[in-house]
């Protein structure tokens, strides 16, 4: 009925490819099968016990189940700003660049709604995490998919990215506003130096667009990396927004704490949106998120530690069994190349058969953009006797030759 009333953004969208394999698991377990699951970042931890602690202490306090603020109360962004003057030695104005979000995802979205003009364009380097590429269109925007070029460190290829961005800009019609980037990278672990942003800020005022830059997993690094933040360059606050979020480090995925940073105008633009769609967080998670912020961070580094450990024994149990894979220098993901007898599949098919054969569940490269196809995406939410359990099964399907 009322064929004609068409639903546009939904029509833009495209289908979830990871919901196929979804399927697949979610059936196999209804059968009982024990499936191993490496297909999602949601973090397996719980959530340090200060922090639910400050959580239960707030929610039994009298005046703190009302509306909250939509922007964050004023003592979470503070505590956002000491976080980013401690970590990286940055000076955040908590009224005027600042604003909490109910995870890094929502604030995304909503920023992309408040700056996006109908046919404005962004470019977003691919393979991408879907949000990045969807908030614009959701928004009535378009996008600009350019290639992301590592070596084989999954360290950025700088000098070509420069070149691809030129000649995205040069080509895009109209002319994007808009570019994305996201390291650590989801999926493909890559990451940067701080001179990169150093060139990145200043090719932005150069060419007159603004950088969305995504830090999910700056906590998770291994090794002698850090994450830099572009708002450690001297003007980046001209021509650039940060988001963050608080799923990963602090395992709080389902609390959905995250944070918009930086650009003022950008930043009173999200703000502005949001008072017209929500309240704010629950009180009492502000509260909590505050002290997970401000307290000791050893919790953190537990965390990655733990993520550390799961990526080592996670590579050399694979690569006992003939996949040999690289170990990134961060994020909670290992991007992983299609074993070679099984590089014919491509990703979704390879990613049916290792739920079908082996009770493994990974995410297909290709669900990330066409560029991800080579590859699929495996999350270290596993513990270490359930990884070595995963190589063995997959070790057992690989012989079978299917």
């Amino acid at each position: 009925m009322f064929d004609e009333i068409r639903f546009h953004t939904i029509e833009r969208l495209p289908n979830y490819v990871f919901a196929e394999v979804n399927a697949i698991k979610m059936l196999a377990r209804r059968k009982g099968a024990d499936i191993i699951d490496f297909s999602m970042g949601n973090p397996d931890g719980k959530t340090p016990q200060h922090i639910i602690d400050k959580l239960c202490e707030s929610a039994n306090k009298d005046k703190t189940s009302g509306y909250s603020a939509s922007i964050g109360i004023y003592k979470l962004r503070l505590a956002i700003c000491n976080w980013y003057k401690r970590k990286y030695n940055v000076i955040l104005d908590p009224e005027n660049e600042v604003v909490a979000t109910m995870g890094s995802k929502e604030g995304f979205v909503n920023l992309a709604r408040a700056i996006i003009n109908p046919g404005d364009t962004a470019i977003v380097p691919t393979p991408a995490y879907p949000i990045h590429t969807q908030a614009f269109i959701i928004a009535g925007g378009n996008v600009v998919k350019m290639p992301i070029c590592y070596n084989e460190n999954f360290e950025l290829n700088e000098n070509q990215f420069f070149k691809n961005l030129e000649q995205t800009l040069t080509e895009s019609i109209p002319r994007a506003k808009y570019l994305v980037v996201n390291f650590p990278h989801n999926p493909t672990t890559t990451i940067v130096q701080k001179s990169f942003y150093e060139k990145l800020v200043q090719f932005a005022k150069k060419e007159r667009f603004y950088i969305i830059s995504d830090i999910a997993y700056a906590d998770l690094t291994y090794g002698s990396y850090k994450t830099p933040s572009i708002l450690e360059v001297d003007g980046a606050k001209d021509v650039a927004v940060e988001t963050y979020t608080l799923s990963k480090s602090y395992n709080m995925a389902g609390w959905r704490v995250g944070f918009v940073v930086g650009n003022q105008r950008l930043v009173n633009a999200l703000k502005k949106i949001k008072s017209w769609f929500d309240y704010g967080m629950y009180t009492p998670i502000q509260v909590a998120a505050t002290i997970a912020l401000d307290s000791d961070q050893s919790c953190v580094e537990n965390i990655r530690l733990n993520y550390e450990k799961r990526m080592q024994v996670l590579v050399e149990a694979f690569g006992n069994i003939g996949w040999n894979l690289v170990k990134p220098n961060a994020s909670m993901f290992i991007w992983a190349k299609l074993p070679p007898s099984k590089a014919h599949l491509k990703s979704l098919e390879f990613s049916k058969q290792l739920l079908q054969y082996a009770n493994v569940a990974v995410s297909p490269g290709v669900g990330f953009g066409e560029a991800g196809d080579d590859y699929v995406r495996i999350a270290l939410i596993e513990n270490e006797n359930r990884i070595r359990q995963a190589a063995r099964n997959i070790k057992k399907y690989f012989k079978e030759n299917i």
